[in-house]
């Protein structure tokens, strides 16, 4: 029997970005909250202070930050065909485990999606005809559009506290800004990051070649800043400690900076540490939630939370995971391609150019996880689908993000792996070297999808959660294409040798390397039941008092960092549960 706790109006699963803006949303709303988190308290002080926190070993290499596969982690194959096996040692993603969740790792970068990859569908539609869209290839609009969203994305910016250059100011092109974006109705709150050597270095190249570089977008503190809840940032000192670690000088935006001690002083908002969600519990009829059931590690005991409103807000993998063991939308099964729970998974398509130059010195030590200049010269809106044969693009940046020795060394291709002539080119090439990284976007197919495995299970004897996911022809020619424009420009800018680094045609997917941590898809927004978890709310279509965040929702993954439109969706749900849910529980749509 589990234990029973006093009825509160709202449960909040997991303490990231998108729990933390529900958590003081709603707050403002008088509702009784309880935030459940699986991991450990964390705080600027003392969890990030200075200097335990730039410790490349614990939390660079062995990942303290990070979600362990012996507390949760899935089973992933290829193909059908395969047995899918237990992800055991983090490799291409790391999820997070702790109060702020992925929030207090990542490296910043805070974009949002282009127009015409909020309506992709009817974008390819409409300007090449459906007979492009490669079979095997679920491609969709969201049931939701740019305008509709770009109030929440200014929200999202305010409270993260952005620091930018706007390119396009109420549809008027700003110099120095990114000419190709969708429209914005104020500028960043906070001026663009200074720039370092590098990425002036690719400024200029890109500028002769008629490109149109701009600064970064960065959850990054240019300047001291108050955000609308009265937290405080502080002007960042490039100290290159970003991606995997917390923020010790309150410069990194993240819930811990931007929400939490503020909601935390709301006497209406509590939360629990240690606190595994198993289940979520449905009525009698099915047709709401009663609850949830969590595991309390602390005390060892399994607990059941009643609540009138259920929000999932934990990870993506750990959210579509908690919808099937919960039975909530029917299973995915991609043989039919019917069901929704586990559909359009989906990752990013990544590849870059590293150069070497003989004189020139970048002092790898100085810089931050979103540091850098962009082009969006071959971005979504930029690319003619039907003449190059892909659907998709990606965005460039270039700049310094950290000079840590263990795991950020670039050095030439025919380097050995150890010993004297490791040593040498360290001191050869170390500070020597720069590089231009392609970010890219990636399509949704019936054949990468999740669902629960037959086989393994969890330490709470809930099936894993099953990944099935290959690269695809489409994504690897849009990478292909990449490479060509990329090596062109890395060319121009003369280095004394330079390598390619993009994933072949018929390249299979590899679990061993760091991708991204860019898991999308999995409970996906839709117009209708029969195509997605949960409707243009974020609502489930089948427990209207279930609202699911996080990039889960995409339809496909957009050629950015996920983070700009997950906390402009979760800002778009909240907003709808105060102003059409709450005052008449019902179907929103």
């Amino acid at each position: 029997m589990a234990r029973i706790e006093k009825k509160k109006d709202v449960v909040i699963v997991g303490l990231g970005w998108t729990g933390a803006i529900a958590g003081i949303e709603l707050a403002a709303e008088g509702l009784e909250i309880v935030a459940l988190e699986r991991g450990r308290d964390q705080s600027t002080v003392p969890e990030f202070k200075y200097p335990n926190q730039i410790d490349e070993l614990t939390y660079g290499v062995r990942l303290k930050n990070m979600q362990h596969p012996s507390q949760q982690t899935v089973t992933i194959r290829r193909t059908e065909t395969e047995t899918a096996l237990p992800y055991r040692s983090m490799g291409s993603f790391l999820p997070a485990n702790g109060v702020g969740g992925a929030g207090v790792h990542w490296n910043g970068l805070l974009w949002r999606p282009q127009p015409e990859e909020i309506q992709l569908f009817s974008y390819v539609k409409a300007k090449w005809g459906e007979s492009i869209i490669p079979e095997g290839m679920n491609l969709m609009d969201y049931p939701v559009t740019y305008d509709e969203l770009e109030p929440f994305f200014t929200q999202f910016d305010l409270v993260a506290g952005i620091s930018g250059k706007a390119g396009n100011l109420k549809g008027k092109i700003q110099e120095g800004g990114n000419p190709f974006e969708g429209w914005r109705s104020q500028d960043y709150p906070m001026p663009p990051m200074p720039p370092t050597f590098d990425s002036t270095k690719f400024e200029a190249a890109c500028k002769s070649m008629g490109y149109h570089p701009f600064p970064a977008p960065a959850g990054i503190a240019s300047t001291a800043y108050v955000n609308p809840y009265g937290m405080q940032m502080a002007p960042c000192n490039f100290c290159g400690f970003c991606e995997r670690y917390g923020c010790y000088q309150y410069s990194k935006s993240s819930p811990q900076t931007a929400i939490l001690d503020a909601l935390k002083r709301k006497p209406n908002f509590t939360y629990r540490t240690h606190a595994e969600v198993l289940r979520v519990e449905s009525s009698s009829d099915g047709k709401t939630a009663t609850g949830v059931t969590y595991f309390d590690a602390t005390n060892q005991e399994e607990v059941f939370q009643p609540a009138d409103l259920v929000i999932l807000s934990s990870f993506q993998l750990n959210n579509v995971h908690l919808l099937l063991v919960s039975g909530i939308g029917k299973p995915y099964d991609p043989a039919t391609n019917e069901g929704v729970t586990g559909k359009n998974y989906a990752y990013q398509m990544n590849g870059g150019v590293n150069m070497f130059f003989k004189d020139a010195n970048f002092n790898p030590f100085i810089g931050h996880g979103s540091n850098g200049i962009c082009i969006d010269d071959f971005s979504v809106n930029q690319n003619d689908f039907g003449k190059l044969g892909f659907i998709g693009g990606a965005y460039w940046r270039s700049g310094t993000f950290n000079g840590q020795p263990i795991r950020s060394m670039i050095l030439p291709t025919d380097t050995p792996t150890w010993g004297a002539g490791w040593k040498k080119s360290i001191k050869e090439w170390y500070g020597r070297t720069m590089s231009i990284g392609s970010h890219g976007s990636h399509m949704s197919y019936r054949a990468n999808h999740l669902d629960l495995d037959p086989t393994y299970k969890d330490p709470h004897g809930r099936p894993l959660m099953r990944m099935t996911f290959n690269w695809q022809e489409n994504d690897l020619k849009m990478n292909q294409y990449m490479k060509l424009k990329a090596g062109e420009v890395g060319r121009a800018m003369k280095p004394d040798m330079m390598r390619l680094g993009f994933k072949d045609i018929g390249a299979q997917y590899d679990v061993r390397p760091y991708q991204t941590t860019h898991n999308t898809g999995g409970h996906i927004m839709s117009d209708s039941p029969l195509e997605g978890v949960v409707n243009r709310y974020c609502q489930a279509w089948d427990k209207h008092n279930v609202f699911v965040m996080g990039a889960g929702n995409f339809v496909q993954n957009t050629q950015y960092n996920p983070t700009g439109m997950v906390g402009g969706l979760a800002f778009w749900t909240v907003n709808a549960i105060r102003t059409l849910y709450l005052r008449n529980p019902r179907p929103l749509v």
